[in-house]
C-alpha cells in the first residue's frame, strides 16, 4: 500500500505538468550564450578593430558597420530560437510529455510579447539614431519576458530574468560598457544558467 506522501508527490507532479511548461533545455542554454559570445567578438572586433579581415572596410561607414552589427545579433538570435526549440522538443520526448500543450502556449505568450515590444521600440531607437539604447532595451526587455515567463515554467529561469534586468539598467547608464555587457548577459549568465539547469534537471 502506496503512502499518502507518495500519492501527493505524485498528485503534485501531474499537476506541475499540466500547467507549467518543463521542457526547457539546460544545453540549449549553453548553445545560445556560444552563439552570443561569437557575436559579440564578432561586433567587437568590427567596432575596436576595423581593417580586420572578417569585418567591415573601415569604422568610418558607420551605417555599414550598424549594418553587420544588426544582422550579426539577427543570426544569433534566430540560431537561439531554433536551438531552443530543436532541444525542448527532443527532451518532451524523451519525458513524454507534450511539446506544444496549453502550458507551454502560456510560457510562450509570456515570453515573447515583451521580447516583441522591445524588437519594435529597439526599431524605434534605430530610426532617431538612439544607437547606445540598443543593448539596455534588449536586455531589459528579454529580462522582463523571462520574469513573466518563469511563471509557466521552472521557477529557475527568474533569475536569469533578474540578471539581465540589472545588466541592462547598468548598461543604460555606462553606454560604453553596452557591449560588454551584452555579452555577459546574453553570453556568460545564458552559459552559466545552461549549466546549472542541465546538471540540476538533466542528468
Amino acid at each position: 500500500m502506496r503512502k499518502p506522501e507518495q500519492e501527493l508527490a505524485e498528485i503534485k507532479s501531474m499537476m506541475e505538468r499540466s500547467t507549467r511548461f518543463l521542457s526547457l533545455s539546460g544545453l540549449s542554454g549553453i548553445l545560445t550564450g556560444t552563439y552570443a559570445l561569437i557575436g559579440a567578438g564578432l561586433a567587437y572586433g568590427w567596432i575596436y578593430y576595423p581593417n580586420s579581415p572578417i569585418g567591415p572596410p573601415s569604422a568610418e561607414y558607420n551605417d555599414s558597420l550598424l549594418h553587420y552589427v544588426l544582422i550579426t545579433a539577427l543570426i544569433v538570435m534566430v540560431l537561439a530560437i531554433t536551438t531552443a526549440w530543436i532541444m525542448s522538443q527532443n527532451k518532451s520526448k524523451k519525458k513524454a510529455l507534450t511539446f506544444l500543450s496549453s502550458a507551454s502556449k502560456r510560457f510562450a505568450q509570456a515570453l515573447f510579447i515583451p521580447v516583441l515590444m522591445g524588437g519594435i521600440f529597439c526599431l524605434a531607437l534605430i530610426m532617431r539614431d538612439q544607437i547606445e539604447m540598443l543593448v539596455p532595451a534588449t536586455l531589459i526587455f528579454y529580462g522582463i519576458g523571462l520574469v513573466s515567463a518563469s511563471h509557466f515554467t521552472l521557477s529557475d529561469i527568474k533569475y536569469l530574468g533578474y540578471c539581465q534586468l540589472i545588466l541592462g539598467v547598468i548598461s543604460a547608464f555606462l553606454p560604453s560598457f553596452g557591449l560588454i555587457l551584452w555579452a555577459i548577459g546574453f553570453g556568460v549568465v545564458h552559459i552559466i544558467y545552461g549549466t546549472m539547469m542541465y546538471y540540476k534537471y538533466e542528468r
